[in-house]
């Protein structure tokens, strides 16, 4: 699943991030790398950006760069 379109209170752990360049640097720097577990804590009122927690850290990213990244994921709760 592409980290956009995660809900707020789902988790997922990191597939892959799909971009190279300075974006996909940048977007590993922050440590979002493969095999990192991440949680969708909120979201801005027009839904972007979005707000991370990843290694006891809050994060938040646009969109446009969260477009990038792919997550395994479990349903969200209260979800079938």
């Amino acid at each position: 699943m592409n980290l956009r379109k995660m809900h707020t209170g789902q988790s997922g752990i990191i597939a892959s991030v799909k971009i190279g360049g300075s974006l996909g640097l940048r977007i590993r720097e922050m440590g979002l790398v493969p095999g990192t577990e991440i949680t969708v804590t909120g979201r801005a009122p027009l839904y972007d950006p979005v707000k991370l927690r990843i290694n006891g850290q809050t994060l938040t990213l646009r969109n446009s760069e969260a477009d990038y990244i792919e997550v395994e994921t479990e349903p969200a709760q209260g979800k079938a």
